[in-house]
């Protein structure tokens, strides 16, 4: 029976073929698992409260509930259908974008802010998975350079790591600089932050698998110790207190001042899809002539992922690129994927765990600092000698953070790039997708964010 079933697990995931083995393919899975399980405890948190701390009206466990189903669910897909060593998730920065929209929704008189975002999510989830299926896509990437989406990489991780730091509380709101640190530096939320970051740092200096979740579950158990957080139980089902699967508002979502963000939330699954494909798939040496094989089916599955996240109750589900941790380990299959697939279903049976660790935001900051400083190293991508380039790039680079804001460091940088590319007489590097996305981000400034004040 054992040989049968390796048998076919030979046959079907082609694992011979692709020189690796089932254990090989299993750990693999289990080192992608361990490398990007903190997003279990990352987006329930940024989800259920917005930047000023207010609450969003998402619940913590049901969002925790979607996030682990839609990881699941996606990642297992993409293991049988695809065939790729990919694992899935809601991926961090739309997550904060996602935050962000609600935010803006409310100002605008929302009454439904965060379903209204969902709707919103799952129209753009729907338009990529159309483009997918119809091949578009491509035009689309060929007319982004490779300057700005660069530029937008490291502005997110700017942004993720601002954030972090005021998590941990680290950084604090002051008169006149607008941000300090913060001078109470004996405070026991900065010393869960700073054992949990150092951990983190070390362990991924030594490469270590799963520096992150190990970072995480060494500030947790500082907190623990320290009184700041309490146990109700290890095992269990999260605790729901209002679904968010399924209250998603369409009719409200179509509104022509949800435009803007439809756009943005296309551009960056894009994107982030397309990074993550190409960068997990050479270190794999998955790709044949410089293609990549059933590459529609990856994109099928990745954009129908997040209408399925909407569905569900969470933000954009996008391939993540730690699956190159599972990868440099050996994986080569969709067996990898599948098991990582298994490994986030199983976490759901410890919500209680989750909650708690998820619900004090020092312990998770951490993470979200190293993220973003693994998004920094795409600043050496952008062709700083071509200032038509860099200066839009740089725009949307340094907008994102400092203005606290992914649409309008977006907006800024993509009504730049053919304004500059025009006035220096490089109109042919231009394309009609850059004059349609200064278009729509124009009326993004002027409609929505001159109503916000």
């Amino acid at each position: 029976m054992r040989s049968k079933a390796a048998s076919f697990l030979n046959r079907f995931f082609k694992i011979h073929q692709n020189g690796t083995n089932i254990r090989t393919e299993i750990l693999a899975g289990l080192t992608t698992f361990l490398t990007m399980a903190y997003i279990i405890f990352v987006q329930p948190t940024v989800l259920v409260t917005d930047f000023a701390g207010n609450p969003t009206g998402m619940d913590f466990g049901a969002v925790l509930l979607a996030t682990c189903l839609v990881s699941a669910g996606a990642t297992v897909l993409m293991g049988l259908y695809a065939n790729y060593p990919i694992a899935l998730a809601p991926g961090m920065g739309e997550n904060f974008f996602f935050v962000s929209v609600i935010m803006a929704l409310t100002a605008l008189g929302f009454s439904h802010a965060w379903q209204t975002a969902l709707g919103i999510v799952l129209i753009a989830g729907l338009l990529f998975l159309l483009l997918s299926l119809l091949g578009v896509r491509q035009a689309i990437l060929e007319a982004i350079s490779p300057s700005m989406k660069s530029g937008i990489a490291v502005g997110i991780g700017l942004f993720i790591t601002l954030i972090g730091f005021q998590h941990s509380h680290l950084i604090v709101a002051k008169p006149g600089t607008m941000l300090g640190i913060n001078t109470h530096i004996m405070n026991p939320d900065i010393g869960v932050f700073f054992i949990g970051l150092m951990v983190t740092s070390i362990l991924l200096a030594r490469r270590v698998r799963g520096s992150i979740l190990i970072g995480i579950l060494v500030a947790a158990a500082c907190a623990l110790v320290m009184g700041e957080i309490r146990l109700e139980g290890l095992v269990g089902l999260p605790a729901i207190s209002h679904p968010v699967a399924f209250r998603m508002n369409i009719a409200q979502a179509m509104q022509l001042a949800c435009l803007p963000f439809i756009a943005v939330f296309l551009f960056m699954d894009m994107f982030d899809t397309v990074g993550t494909l190409v960068g997990v798939a050479e270190t794999a040496g998955l790709m044949k002539d410089n293609k990549l094989p059933r590459a529609q089916r990856v994109l099928t599955v990745d954009s129908a992922a997040t209408v399925a996240g909407a569905c569900l109750g969470t933000s954009t589900v996008t391939s993540y690129i730690e699956s190159a941790a599972g990868v440099a380990y050996g994986g080569r299959t969709g067996l990898t994927s599948v098991v990582t697939g298994f490994l986030f279903l199983c976490a759901l049976f410890f919500g209680p765990l989750i909650k708690a660790v998820g619900g004090y935001s020092p312990i998770t900051a951490s993470a979200l600092i190293i993220v973003g400083a693994m998004m920094l190293p795409n600043v050496k991508k952008i062709d700083w000698q071509d200032y038509s380039e860099s200066i839009p790039a740089f725009l949307v680079m340094t907008g994102i953070p400092l203005f606290y804001s992914i649409a309008d460091g977006l907006a800024l940088g993509f009504i730049s790039y053919p304004v500059i590319k025009i006035f220096s007489g490089r109109m042919k590097d231009l394309r009609w997708l850059h004059v349609v996305m200064a278009i729509l981000l124009l009326g993004y400034f002027i409609f929505i964010r001159a109503r916000l004040g």
